[in-house]
Protein backbone atom coordinates (compact mmCIF):
# COMPACT_ATOMS: atom_id res chain seq x y z
CA UNK A 1 0.00 0.00 0.00
CA UNK A 2 1.39 3.39 -0.97
CA UNK A 3 2.09 5.82 1.82
CA UNK A 4 -0.08 8.93 1.68
CA UNK A 5 1.83 11.85 3.07
CA UNK A 6 0.36 14.93 4.69
CA UNK A 7 2.75 17.74 3.74
CA UNK A 8 1.43 20.33 6.17
CA UNK A 9 -0.76 23.42 5.72
CA UNK A 10 0.71 24.60 2.37
CA UNK A 11 0.08 21.35 0.52
CA UNK A 12 -3.22 20.67 2.27
CA UNK A 13 -4.42 24.14 1.22
CA UNK A 14 -3.09 23.61 -2.31
CA UNK A 15 -4.65 20.15 -2.49
CA UNK A 16 -8.02 21.39 -1.28
CA UNK A 17 -8.23 24.34 -3.64
CA UNK A 18 -6.85 22.41 -6.60
CA UNK A 19 -9.37 19.65 -5.99
CA UNK A 20 -12.26 22.12 -5.80
CA UNK A 21 -11.14 23.88 -8.98
CA UNK A 22 -10.63 20.58 -10.77
CA UNK A 23 -14.04 19.24 -9.77
CA UNK A 24 -15.80 22.43 -10.86
CA UNK A 25 -13.93 22.87 -14.12
CA UNK A 26 -13.28 19.34 -15.34
CA UNK A 27 -16.12 19.49 -17.86
CA UNK A 28 -14.97 22.88 -19.14
CA UNK A 29 -11.25 22.29 -19.68
CA UNK A 30 -9.90 18.96 -18.56
CA UNK A 31 -6.22 18.11 -18.22
CA UNK A 32 -4.22 16.52 -21.01
CA UNK A 33 -4.23 12.76 -20.54
CA UNK A 34 -2.38 10.05 -22.41
CA UNK A 35 -2.72 6.31 -22.02
CA UNK A 36 0.60 4.52 -22.25
CA UNK A 37 -0.62 0.93 -22.09
CA UNK A 38 -0.31 1.22 -18.31
CA UNK A 39 -1.58 3.86 -15.91
CA UNK A 40 -2.68 7.14 -17.51
CA UNK A 41 -0.40 10.17 -17.43
CA UNK A 42 -1.91 13.65 -17.06
CA UNK A 43 -0.63 17.21 -16.69
CA UNK A 44 -2.51 20.37 -15.78
CA UNK A 45 -2.18 23.85 -14.34
CA UNK A 46 -4.37 24.79 -11.39
CA UNK A 47 -4.60 27.76 -9.05
CA UNK A 48 -5.12 28.09 -5.32
CA UNK A 49 -8.62 29.48 -5.72
CA UNK A 50 -11.87 27.75 -4.96
CA UNK A 51 -14.05 30.62 -6.18
CA UNK A 52 -12.91 30.57 -9.80
CA UNK A 53 -13.13 27.67 -12.21
CA UNK A 54 -9.91 28.32 -14.07
CA UNK A 55 -8.30 24.95 -14.77
CA UNK A 56 -5.40 25.38 -17.21
CA UNK A 57 -5.48 29.16 -16.90
CA UNK A 58 -2.66 31.05 -15.18
CA UNK A 59 -4.03 33.20 -12.36
CA UNK A 60 -2.10 36.46 -12.02
CA UNK A 61 -1.57 37.55 -8.42
CA UNK A 62 -2.34 34.12 -6.99
CA UNK A 63 -0.48 30.86 -6.39
CA UNK A 64 -0.32 28.58 -9.43
CA UNK A 65 0.48 24.89 -9.23
CA UNK A 66 1.56 22.49 -11.96
CA UNK A 67 0.26 18.97 -11.31
CA UNK A 68 0.91 15.66 -13.01
CA UNK A 69 -0.23 12.12 -12.57
CA UNK A 70 2.98 10.31 -13.46
CA UNK A 71 3.34 6.71 -12.26
CA UNK A 72 6.73 6.27 -10.61
CA UNK A 73 7.42 10.02 -10.40
CA UNK A 74 10.59 10.78 -8.48
CA UNK A 75 13.05 13.61 -7.98
CA UNK A 76 15.58 13.91 -10.79
CA UNK A 77 13.50 11.85 -13.23
CA UNK A 78 10.25 13.83 -13.39
CA UNK A 79 10.12 17.52 -14.24
CA UNK A 80 7.87 20.24 -15.62
CA UNK A 81 8.80 22.62 -18.43
CA UNK A 82 7.19 25.57 -20.20
CA UNK A 83 8.45 28.46 -22.33
CA UNK A 84 6.85 31.00 -19.94
CA UNK A 85 6.88 29.31 -16.51
CA UNK A 86 9.58 28.44 -14.03
CA UNK A 87 9.04 25.77 -11.40
CA UNK A 88 10.02 25.58 -7.74
CA UNK A 89 9.27 23.50 -4.66
CA UNK A 90 8.73 20.14 -6.36
CA UNK A 91 6.74 17.76 -4.21
CA UNK A 92 6.16 14.07 -4.84
CA UNK A 93 2.97 12.37 -3.63
CA UNK A 94 0.55 10.79 -3.57
CA UNK A 95 -1.33 13.75 -2.14
CA UNK A 96 -4.46 13.98 -0.05
CA UNK A 97 -7.45 15.00 -2.20
CA UNK A 98 -5.57 15.39 -5.51
CA UNK A 99 -4.92 12.76 -8.17
CA UNK A 100 -1.30 13.67 -8.79
CA UNK A 101 2.05 12.17 -8.02
CA UNK A 102 4.09 15.35 -8.55
CA UNK A 103 3.41 19.06 -8.08
CA UNK A 104 5.44 22.26 -8.29
CA UNK A 105 4.82 25.95 -7.80
CA UNK A 106 4.52 27.58 -11.25
CA UNK A 107 5.91 31.12 -11.58
CA UNK A 108 5.35 33.29 -14.66
CA UNK A 109 8.42 34.67 -16.42
CA UNK A 110 8.26 38.50 -16.10
CA UNK A 111 7.06 40.26 -19.25
CA UNK A 112 5.10 37.28 -20.58
CA UNK A 113 2.29 38.53 -22.85
CA UNK A 114 -1.25 37.14 -22.80
CA UNK A 115 -1.68 34.02 -24.90
CA UNK A 116 -1.78 30.25 -25.02
CA UNK A 117 1.28 28.22 -24.00
CA UNK A 118 2.42 24.63 -23.37
CA UNK A 119 2.95 22.96 -20.00
CA UNK A 120 4.90 19.72 -20.29
CA UNK A 121 5.80 17.01 -17.80
CA UNK A 122 8.66 14.62 -18.51
CA UNK A 123 7.35 11.31 -17.21
CA UNK A 124 9.20 8.04 -17.71
CA UNK A 125 11.42 9.66 -20.33
CA UNK A 126 8.47 10.84 -22.43
CA UNK A 127 6.92 14.33 -22.67
CA UNK A 128 3.19 14.86 -22.03
CA UNK A 129 1.76 18.34 -22.66
CA UNK A 130 -1.32 20.45 -22.07
CA UNK A 131 -2.15 23.97 -23.19
CA UNK A 132 -2.86 26.74 -20.70
CA UNK A 133 -3.69 30.41 -21.10
CA UNK A 134 -2.18 33.53 -19.60
CA UNK A 135 -4.67 36.42 -19.32
CA UNK A 136 -3.69 40.04 -19.96
CA UNK A 137 -2.27 41.89 -16.96
CA UNK A 138 -4.68 44.15 -15.11
CA UNK A 139 -4.08 47.86 -14.54
CA UNK A 140 -1.95 48.06 -11.43
CA UNK A 141 -2.20 51.79 -10.72
CA UNK A 142 -5.32 53.91 -10.25
CA UNK A 143 -5.15 57.00 -12.50
CA UNK A 144 -4.60 60.32 -10.71
CA UNK A 145 -7.89 62.04 -9.91
CA UNK A 146 -9.95 58.86 -10.22
CA UNK A 147 -12.87 58.46 -7.82
CA UNK A 148 -12.28 56.07 -4.94
CA UNK A 149 -15.01 54.11 -3.23
CA UNK A 150 -15.82 55.42 0.24
CA UNK A 151 -13.80 58.64 0.08
CA UNK A 152 -16.80 60.94 -0.62
CA UNK A 153 -15.53 61.98 -4.06
CA UNK A 154 -18.82 60.89 -5.65
CA UNK A 155 -21.05 62.67 -3.15
CA UNK A 156 -23.28 65.45 -4.44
Amino acid sequence: MAEVRDKGPRVRKRAFFVAVAAIGAAAVAGPATAATGGPAVSVQLNQDTAGQQTLNKFQRGDDNVALAQCPGAKAGATSFSSPVLTFANYDFGPFIGVEATVSADALLVPGTPAGSYQLTVNCGGKPYSAKFTVPAAQVAKVPAGAAKAGDGSLAE
